[in-house]
């Protein structure tokens, strides 16, 4: 069926698209739709509900789990559909998270690493920014109805639309946060390589991407909270920087709340990076290097199984 539709260029001109600019163009669709329903189910769940009427009050957010359930599997299903968008073109990495792993552990070339974090950045910037277009009247209604400090006459409420902030008892610290991105990103990548893995039991009929959205929503249930789970940077300093363009000033860089922290905009950053390379590693050393010794030994056990099981 593909290749009975037309190319809306002429193929002359697409030779450049089947390589690396191919791949990026991929990247940037991916992550744009990561963010757009990411972003998207965030601006709901903060602004649009309680705007319309639809909440007790036009600031009421968050009064029961289910309301933070909205948020994690919103995020899973924005996960599946841009995986589903770019996987068959780049891989659908759309996390230079997941791009630094594959480069050190699964022969991702490295020349790609920068070009596919531009796309990456790109696509979540402008993800954010159509947020910000959609839902600009909920995010304003909101801010101008709640009370507390806001900068520009923003709140760190519907900057949380957008991007990321630690939870209130680390009391500012940086090891707190940093230690979550971390340990959320290396689940990530560890499950991430482990459904993808060939060698193992990897997911069959193209639902990947479905179980890739399930262990998202996992990490965001399970570690959510403590900082909001970016587990990508580029997911967070994309929309980051639209937040800074349109007035949030302090909230966005450095990412500073007076009394509660300061300087926090590298943590989703720093730490996905870190983790992501944890997580391929720690999958590698405790899983992947057996399987590459079963293979060298020509035995193939059942799982569970030390040995495979003798001939009757």
């Amino acid at each position: 069926m593909a290749v009975e539709i037309p190319s809306l260029i002429k193929p002359s001109k697409l030779r450049s698209r089947g390589g690396l600019l191919g791949e990026c163009l991929a990247e940037f669709l991916g992550t744009f739709v990561l963010i757009c329903f990411g972003c998207g189910v965030v601006a709901m769940a903060v602004a649009a509900l309680p705007g319309s009427g639809r909440a007790a009050t036009p600031t009421t957010i968050f009064l029961a789990a289910g309301d933070w359930l909205l948020i994690t599997w919103g995020w899973a299903m924005a996960v599946v559909f841009g995986v589903y968008v770019a996987g068959g073109v780049s891989g659908a990495h759309i996390n230079p998270a997941v791009t630094l792993a594959m480069a050190v552990r699964r022969g991702f070339p490295w020349a790609k690493v920068l070009p596919y974090w531009f796309a990456q950045l790109v696509g979540a910037f402008t993800g954010a920014a159509l947020v910000y277009l959609v839902y600009h009247q909920a995010i304003g209604a909101y801010d101008a109805a709640a009370s507390g400090p806001k900068v520009n006459g923003h709140t760190n409420a519907t900057f949380s639309i957008f991007a990321t902030f630690p939870a209130e008892y680390f009391h500012g610290g940086i090891w707190g946060p940093l230690i979550d991105q971390i340990v959320g990103t290396a689940f990530l990548v560890m499950f991430v390589v482990a459904v993808i893995d060939l060698r193992n039991q990897a997911v069959q009929s193209n639902l990947t991407p479905l179980i890739i959205g399930f262990i998202v929503a996992a990490i965001g249930m399970s570690f959510g909270a403590n900082a909001g789970y970016a587990i990508n940077p580029a997911r967070d300093f994309g929309p980051r920087l639209l937040t800074y363009a349109e007035g949030w000033g302090s909230l966005a860089f450095p990412g500073s709340v007076a009394g509660v922290f300061s300087g926090y905009w590298w943590i989703p950053i720093v730490g996905p990076l870190v983790g992501g390379v944890i997580g391929v590693l720690v999958y590698d050393l405790f899983i992947g290097d057996v399987l590459v010794a079963r293979i060298a030994q020509n035995e193939t056990p059942e799982p569970g199984r030390a040995r495979p099981e003798p001939p009757r």
